[in-house]
């Protein structure tokens, strides 16, 4: 699914209108598509008294038209206009004489004598409905309008925003001022940047995405490009398994982790690995941590180092250029250590060897001057915001106020693949393609989590899935997994070897919504 920007999306209902839908057609798709969404949250609607705010642009008409089908639903729609009816725009203007039609109350709110009543009507409602401004808002919201906005923010009924929370820039999620909270935002023909990203995300509730009836190749057409990670997205992703299938089909991954007092991100990074689906594991890691990662994890192999003790060093070169033979991909980094030592070693490895490898953690701050350099393998990159600082000189403050451009550029430039970890999650490649994941959430923010992901990561690259691919797959099920243990009533606290073990329940999920949309003939 494509993410447009406020333009885009603008040129997107031009091109539809050419092609011969019509304004009226998109908004009455709109409309109806609203109402469904409302319904499917909120229950019937029958008798339930809403309140639908408009504005003056086609997010106003939207609003007319989701008055008129409510009132066919038996709910008691009421419309307030805060803009002068005669300024609607004239697809807005239409709907208006087809609501006048109807035995739905309008009322004009032009000042501030009139928000006493608008409060009382608030107060002697049941929901909400948000069709002030839509995507095109680029001014600061003053006088009427942030008034009522203050009003419904500070009413407890759950409030519905027409395509975008009113107040809220498209493109950047930056309140013009201020912005609705809504509790469902039902946005129409894709999801734009601001509601799948912080901050405009904390202002989204639930997100619908309504089909309006756009044509894929207008979408096409205008260059939408950036792509969201969802169930839809990923599913053709996953590798399939034939009944002949054995534990040398799905491949080998290396994973290089580990150091004194690190034991544990070894033994996080090859359970990641393990839950992938890749047929064989071997962990590298430092000579004193051999018992520990064998204990806790038996399914995985351990490569005999004969000299490293504490760390991994210079003298494993040949012995890991050996385990590294036949193995289909490498991960390196978790648990680490920065000594001097290990930062040789994996300088020379991260420019000879062949095959796809992730590199997270202590890699990055290992390798921080070295990316760009000639490697005979791709690299994937898997930093936070605090790596990503190390690995380019911007601060955090930075990179996390344009978080798509710096992974996009530092993606072209070094010639790799990046995972800029964080919320919602940016994968940028070398060609300039770009996705933002969707899963995920706050109570992922703990140890281990990061380690998890680089085993996953790597064990889909040993199963032969394409750097861009393994990346998108493997960051949206690592925050399905978060997100299966959220559901289940536990929104922090949870571990991340926890996590690992909702990694496989996370791709059945994908697999069951696969079947289901076949099942349905969508």
């Amino acid at each position: 699914m494509k993410i447009a920007t406020a333009e885009q999306m603008l040129l997107c209902d031009k091109l539809a209108s050419v092609s011969g839908i019509s304004g009226l057609e998109l908004m009455e798709n709109a409309g109806r598509g609203t109402v469904a969404a409302m319904t499917r949250h909120f229950g019937p609607l029958v008798k339930r008294k809403v309140v639908i705010f408009i504005g003056p642009g086609n997010n106003g008409g939207d609003g007319l038209v989701i008055a008129r089908l409510l009132l066919e639903q038996d709910a008691r729609p009421q419309v307030i206009s805060l803009v002068p009816l005669e300024k609607l725009s004239e697809d807005a203007a239409i709907n208006l004489a087809r609501v006048k039609q109807l035995a739905i109350p309008l009322h004009i709110c032009l000042g501030t004598n009139d928000l006493s009543w608008v409060e009382q009507l608030i107060a002697k409602s049941d929901l909400l409905v948000d069709a002030l401004f839509g995507t095109g808002l680029r001014s600061q919201l003053t006088g009427i309008f942030a008034e009522v906005i203050r009003y419904i923010n500070a009413s407890s009924l759950p409030v519905v925003a027409v395509d975008i929370p009113s107040g809220l820039d498209c493109d950047t999620g930056i309140p013009q001022g201020l912005s609705v909270r809504a509790r469902l935002t039902c946005t129409y023909g894709l999801p734009k940047f601001a509601q799948v990203e912080p901050p405009g995300k904390e202002y989204i509730g639930l997100l619908e995405i309504v089909d309006i009836g756009i044509p894929a190749e207008v979408v096409a057409r205008v260059g939408v490009q950036v792509e969201l990670l969802v169930h839809a997205t990923v599913r053709g992703l996953i590798p399939k398994r034939d009944l002949t299938s054995h534990k040398g089909t799905f491949g080998h991954l290396l994973a290089l982790a580990g150091s004194l007092g690190k034991g544990g991100a070894a033994v996080l990074c090859g359970l990641g690995a393990t839950r992938s689906g890749t047929g064989l594991v071997t962990i590298a890691t430092p000579k004193m941590l051999n018992t520990v990662v064998q204990g806790a994890l038996p399914e995985a192999m351990i490569t005999a180092l004969s000299f490293s003790q504490h760390c991994l060093s210079d003298t494993d070169y040949d012995l890991l250029l050996a385990a590294a033979q036949g193995k289909e991909a490498v991960a390196v980094g978790p648990g680490m250590g920065t000594a001097e030592e290990t930062r040789h070693l994996l300088r020379k490895l991260y420019r000879e060897l062949r095959q796809p490898m992730v590199v997270d953690a202590d890699g990055l701050n290992l390798l921080a001057a070295e990316v760009g350099v000639p490697t005979a393998g791709p690299r994937i990159l898997t930093p936070h915001p605090g790596e990503m600082s190390r690995l380019t000189g911007l601060t955090t403050l930075e990179i996390q106020n344009d978080r798509r451009t710096v992974a996009t550029d530092f993606a072209k430039r070094h010639g790799i693949y990046l995972v800029l970890k964080g919320a919602s999650t940016v994968i940028a490649a070398p060609d300039g393609r770009l996705a933002i994941n969707s899963t995920g959430n706050p109570g992922m923010a703990a140890g281990g989590m990061g380690d998890v992901l680089t085993g996953l990561l790597g064990g889909l690259l040993a199963q032969g899935l394409a750097p861009w691919d393994a990346s998108c797959l493997a960051v949206y099920i690592h925050g399905l997994a978060g997100d299966l243990i959220v559901r289940s009533g536990r929104p922090f606290g949870f571990l991340a070897s926890e996590l690992a073990t909702e990694i496989p329940t996370a791709f059945q999920e994908v697999l069951d919504f696969g079947y289901l949309r076949r099942k349905q003939g969508c």
